[in-house]
């Protein structure tokens, strides 16, 4: 891999500067606010074809609309396992795709909320991305790249990682446990996705973007609290949209698969169940028997 010169301080124009992204098509989630939008718009100023997925269709067009891009909205709710699959149909029409950045989230619900008897934040998180995801691999291109947002907070995660005795939620919710869990379980599903690449030029990776204030945050007491606490390592969105631009456009990592990027460089993962292949693959189970019960 080559070494990157880029750190926490450069933004996503900065990392893709250069490219040409022409006729290469990239789906994002969570288009409609945040590090989704910036995103969009820095990907589109590179040349790229934009699919953008939010909750409805006016909230995914109006953000397109609003960045000038003339590119395709879909609906896409990923805590509604139809809407999924009504989203990677439409995907489907539109021809390869180059690069899949799933970005959208929920953090830190303060009490416990489920989805079809799951606690919503892994559900949301992971299982509607994990069926967003695996329903697009066939229309992924021969070289297409899957980036997943994890977060550092997947060092919050219980310390067996992923508790599947309580994926509802009721034996003992925590809400930075959960969030944690979640984006653990993005960490390692992008890690399974890689195994499963090899042999081919695709590839999967995971990111955490940093610390930002934006809507992900919009559930967490004390917010104002919080981030003002969290100020000297606070990111703007152009910065924090930048490692996944990175890691689904950057030459150099071409052929760079399974690796976790913090600050738009590789970093060990800080959870000691991150890397953990028999769990990866109970999670990959578990998770395909709840989107296909």
């Amino acid at each position: 891999m080559t070494n990157l010169s880029f750190g926490m301080e450069h933004t996503a124009e900065d990392v893709t500067q250069g490219l040409d992204l022409s006729g290469r098509r990239f789906v994002v989630t969570g288009c409609n606010s945040g590090l989704g939008y910036e995103t969009c718009r820095v990907l589109a100023l590179r040349g790229a074809t934009i699919v953008g997925l939010a909750r409805s269709i006016d909230r995914a067009q109006n953000a397109l609309d609003e960045l000038s891009i003339d590119g395709t909205a879909v609906a896409c709710d990923l805590g509604n396992l139809h809407s999924v699959a009504a989203a990677v149909d439409s995907i489907r029409k539109l021809g390869p795709v180059h690069g899949l950045i799933a970005n959208a989230g929920v953090m830190a619900l303060p009490e416990l909320r489920q989805i079809e008897g799951y606690e919503l934040q892994f559900f949301t998180n992971h299982i509607g991305h994990f069926a967003l995801v695996t329903g697009l691999i066939d229309s992924l291109a021969a070289d297409g790249r899957v980036v997943m947002l994890s977060s550092g907070a997947h060092k919050m995660a219980p310390e067996a990682g992923i508790e599947f005795d309580n994926l509802s939620g009721e034996r003992g919710y925590d809400a930075w446990k959960a969030y944690g869990q979640s984006k653990l379980a993005n960490l390692m599903f992008a890690g399974s996705l890689a195994k499963r690449f090899e042999g081919s030029s695709r590839t999967a990776n995971s990111v955490h973007p940093g610390v930002i204030d934006t809507n992900l945050g919009r559930h967490v007491p004390n917010r104002a609290e919080m981030y003002e606490r969290l100020k000297p390592h606070l990111k703007t969105i152009a910065q924090g949209a930048s490692t996944q631009c990175l890691v689904a456009t950057h030459p150099s990592l071409a052929s760079v698969s399974g690796l976790y990027f913090s600050d738009n460089q590789p970093l060990e993962p800080g959870h000691p169940m991150a890397q953990d292949d028999e769990t990866a693959e109970r999670l990959w189970l578990e998770s395909e028997a709840i989107c296909c019960p």
